[in-house]
């Protein structure tokens, strides 16, 4: 499945468009499909490993030809050099699109920046050139109170209002569906909403052994992480950290436990309470739902090694900090964790009382694992904060819409 994408410019020149197209270009590469890159402006070097890059100067908005074009369309005139630019630049992508199973087309079916660049795909699209064109509109000039003056009826402005059966349209949000509806008077359904995403590497700066982790865990699935940054110790109370787990499975909630403190290797009652801990897990069914990721020793499912540093970024992915324990002598973690905003579910712990005070959701050790949970969901349920954290990271991860409505639209043939 080779694709290509088209734009007037492409990264190091920085605009929302091009920040989408990089990440489009980066999941379908990651996917495994080729993909070139077609645009006036741009950067091979700026753009993901593995993309093929084909610049077309007469793409660019801001090419000198283009921009006394454009400043005569403007002003309701087609200058005399329309169809000479417009072939030129059909002559050039009917090479550079040679092969391809589908042509995305940012913005130029729908915005009047580079009109001869919009008649050329037009031309392409009349000649069965393009096998499978889809037509990505963030934005338009016709619908638009700043752009609309930029436009005149007749060719070529009615180019960006005119609804093509071979072409499939996409915008960006559902208002921006209905604007566009409006605008080729056609049905809404004909029109398919793929929204933006965001990177949880890059908002939670994770390393690469960050992004490892969290791939592997399975994190960005998850409604609910709770964060254990303790020690393999009895007087952690891990056992009833795994139990609240099992039960908030029980509830139908996607959830994961993160211990990252390691049991000491060289004391025979740590190392048997770690065992007893695993075969517990195992008991409980919660083997993939729980990670110990600092442990000693060989490590198995949903057991990786890491480094001191990794906890902070833990910190920022997980979404509770859960201290159960029977005592401690502070209580670290309270102090970390309340630094950065994250919620605290704490025993009855020096830190918990004395620092933490009321901004700390307590409980008693002793309390069962179902009432916890309940007291755990009681808050998310309640906390607006986490109610959209918890969507974004289920619908909105780029990696999510890649996999319900991107690749879908491409392996699906476009259908609507």
């Amino acid at each position: 499945m080779k694709t290509a994408i088209l734009h007037y410019s492409l990264p190091p020149v920085v605009g929302g468009v091009e920040a989408v197209i990089q990440a489009h270009a980066s999941l379908l590469l990651g996917a495994g499909y080729p993909v070139t890159l077609i645009a006036g402006a741009g950067e091979k070097a700026a753009l993901p490993d593995g993309a093929e890059f084909i610049r077309i100067p007469e793409m660019d908005s801001r090419h000198p030809q283009i921009v006394q074009a454009s400043q005569q369309l403007e002003d309701g005139k087609v200058p005399d050099d329309f169809e000479l630019l417009t072939a030129s630049i059909e002559k050039a992508l009917e090479a550079a699109i040679e092969g391809m199973d589908h042509v995305i087309i940012h913005n130029v079916f729908t915005k009047h920046f580079n009109l001869p660049l919009t008649a050329a795909l037009i031309r392409l699209l009349d000649q069965g050139k393009i096998k499978h064109c889809i037509a990505w509109c963030h934005d338009f000039t016709w619908t638009s109170s700043h752009s609309r003056p930029n436009v005149h009826p007749g060719y070529p402005w009615d180019l960006l209002r005119t609804y093509r059966e071979d072409v499939t349209y996409v915008t960006v949000s559902l208002h921006r569906q209905a604007e566009l509806a409006g605008l080729f008077h056609c049905a809404p359904e004909r029109i398919q909403v793929v929204y933006d995403g965001v990177d949880p590497a890059d908002i939670y700066s994770l390393s690469d052994e960050g992004q490892v982790l969290v791939e592997r865990l399975g994190l960005n699935e998850a409604d609910l992480i709770l964060l254990m940054p303790v020690r393999v110790t009895q007087a952690k109370n891990i056992e009833l950290a795994l139990q609240v787990t099992a039960s908030l499975v029980s509830k139908s909630i996607r959830t994961k436990l993160v211990v990252t403190g390691p049991p000491d290797p060289h004391d025979p009652e740590d190392m048997a309470y770690y065992h007893s801990l695993l075969e517990l897990r195992s008991k409980l069914g919660v083997e993939r739902e729980s990670g110990f990721v600092y442990s000693s020793g060989p490590q198995g499912e949903n057991e990786y090694a890491i480094g001191l540093p990794l906890v902070g970024e833990l910190y920022r992915i997980c979404d509770v900090l859960f201290m159960p324990s029977h005592r401690e002598g502070f209580g670290m973690p309270i102090l970390e964790a309340g630094l950065i905003g994250m919620p605290i579910f704490s025993t009855e712990i020096p830190a918990s009382e004395e620092i933490g005070g009321q901004e700390v959701i307590r409980f008693s050790a002793d309390s069962s694992a179902d009432q916890v949970a309940e007291l755990i969901l009681g808050w998310a349920r309640n906390s607006p904060t986490q109610r959209l954290r918890q969507r974004i990271r289920k619908n909105f991860t780029w990696q999510a819409i890649f996999k319900h409505d991107i690749l879908p639209l491409l392996t699906g043939g476009g259908e609507v």
